[in-house]
């Protein structure tokens, strides 16, 4: 006898998480289960996650959300990249630009080889010149692919993500549930009950009295991860080691001028500063370990460096960067914070959101979890473990000495998968992305080569080119980036013509 489908979930904790989670599954299940939102007013969110990369592109289009609607009412913008300053050296600057890849290849070689060789010969520009996120980045364009190009043009197809208000983007999302039948309730649970056996989540009381039964329990309810740990003790893995920042402080502030469309990642004497522009407002933190700098400390240092006013007292987060030893624990799926923590240098946070509930689907459960569960927590755990060797790369790949933070990150150990990834590149500018883990070549080569890693030599193939037609081919290529982004318009004149707010909510 086949057994009875799930039909009964519970989210415990709403903001981003538990809101990502309620209008997936209400859109993707339907009328098949009942889903109920328990979270409280009262607890309020960390809603500091307000960049994002491409790939809720497929999330917005999986719930088939109107993307000028969304932006508008999340005040949002548009953004092509990342600009990290002062990573490599204090006075560096690079983009990590989205993308594929850079520029096209050549035979069976991707571009970057031919840039390298023509590099070392002191016959190319940046890397960044021939890509056109970085390009357009720079001089402030955007604009969504065209389908009115050829489709090799590389406004065909144009990868980009959004800047957005992640408290408006959860607002956004419970509308959304809602008339698609999710259930909220306002309260705070006070017990957890499980059943005397096996051990599962049976159900959860609330300090209303309401007692609250489910099949599956989703663990949305922040670092304290009600659900996964404080009942069910699953356990967590810390990577303070390798991401020693343990604190961040956020503060929006008044915004200067027409939004860049890009994030800004600055790094200081003891971490690293955001810049995430929106429509109204723009939105800063200082992510720094609280080992090598105060509180104080930190807090003159953001508020110094804010482009406008700040519109608030700047808010202290607290955290240890890891992951739970097991995401999906009996009949209880954690995600957002709940999960585990990577710090928002990548804007990584609300992809891992959107991928444990994207897992989460294609491992749906109709009563047994054994088998499921070990193969979703597996699957998040490569995803989680890559994300932070990506993440460290940033930290690990400097050479700057001027404090005691960048001295330990710049000789600590680092996990041998990542090691291995650098010596490779560092021999031949080779890199092999590794199964579905999230950041492409066209990631990890920026990032490398921006923070100094550079090539030795280049795959041998690349000689049986000659050296000319590889000048005039990378010629070629940067012209080309340069013509399509003259006519692209600018990232204000877009956001104006196609999802503007409304005067009175600019200042909200």
């Amino acid at each position: 006898m086949i057994p009875a489908p799930i039909s009964n979930i519970v989210i415990v904790g709403g903001g981003t998480a538990g809101w990502m989670a309620a209008a997936a599954l209400a859109r993707v299940l339907g009328e098949a289960c009942r889903i109920r939102l328990i979270e409280s007013d009262l607890l309020g969110t960390v809603g500091v996650g307000e960049a994002t990369v491409p790939h809720i592109k497929a999330f917005n289009n999986l719930l088939r959300i109107d993307e000028a609607d969304f932006v508008r009412k999340t005040k949002g913008s548009f953004k092509l990249g990342i600009q990290f300053v002062d990573w490599g050296r204090i006075g560096d600057s690079y983009i990590h630009g989205f993308g594929t890849t850079i520029g096209p290849n050549l035979g069976l070689l991707p571009f970057h080889q031919y840039w390298i060789k023509a590099w070392l010969a002191g016959s190319a520009k940046e890397i960044g010149a021939y890509t056109l996120n970085t390009v357009a980045a720079r001089r402030g364009k955007f604009m969504v692919s065209a389908s009115d190009v050829p489709p090799a043009s590389p406004l065909a197809n144009i990868a980009y993500a959004y800047h957005f208000d992640a408290a408006l983007y959860a607002k956004y999302l419970r509308a959304y549930a809602e008339q698609r039948g999710v259930r909220r309730t306002e309260g705070t649970v006070t017990e957890v009950l499980l059943h005397p056996e096996s051990g599962f989540v049976e159900s959860v009381r609330l300090a209303s009295g309401e007692t609250i039964a489910g099949d599956l329990f989703i663990d949305c309810s922040g670092f304290r991860g009600l659900l996964i740990e404080e009942t069910l003790h699953t356990g967590y893995l810390d990577f303070t080691h390798w991401l020693p920042c343990d604190r961040a402080l956020a503060v929006p502030c008044e915004k200067v001028g027409p939004p860049t469309p890009y994030t800004r990642s600055t790094a200081r004497k003891a971490g690293w500063q955001w810049r995430i522009p929106l429509q109204h407002r723009t939105g800063n933190g200082y992510v720094y370990s609280s080992q090598y700098i105060s509180d104080d400390e930190a807090a003159a240092t953001l508020l110094s460096n804010l482009d406008g006013r700040p519109l608030a007292d700047p808010k202290l987060l607290r955290f240890t960067t890891g992951r739970r030893k097991k995401v999906w624990n009996k009949n209880v799926v954690a995600l957002g914070l709940a999960s585990g923590f990577l710090e928002p240098l990548e804007s990584t946070s609300i992809h891992l959101i959107q991928s444990g509930i994207s897992k989460l689907l294609e491992l749906f459960p109709r009563e047994g979890y054994d088998v499921v569960a070990q193969r979703y927590n597996a699957r998040i755990a490569f995803e989680f473990d890559r994300i932070r060797d990506f993440i460290v790369l940033h930290y690990h790949a400097t050479e700057r000495d001027d404090t005691s933070f960048w001295n330990y990150c710049r000789t600590m150990s680092i996990p041998p998968e990542l090691q291995a990834n650098i010596d490779l590149f560092r021999d031949s500018g080779r890199f092999y992305r590794n199964n579905e883990e999230l950041f492409a070549d066209i990631s990890w080569i920026e990032v490398m080569l921006g923070q100094r890693i550079e090539p030795r030599a280049y795959h041998p193939l690349v000689d049986q080119v000659p050296a000319h037609d590889v000048y005039r081919f990378l010629d070629g290529v940067a012209q080309t980036i340069d013509r399509c982004v003259d006519v692209m318009p600018t990232h204000q004149a877009f956001i104006e013509r196609c999802c503007a707010i409304e005067p009175e909510a600019v200042s909200g």
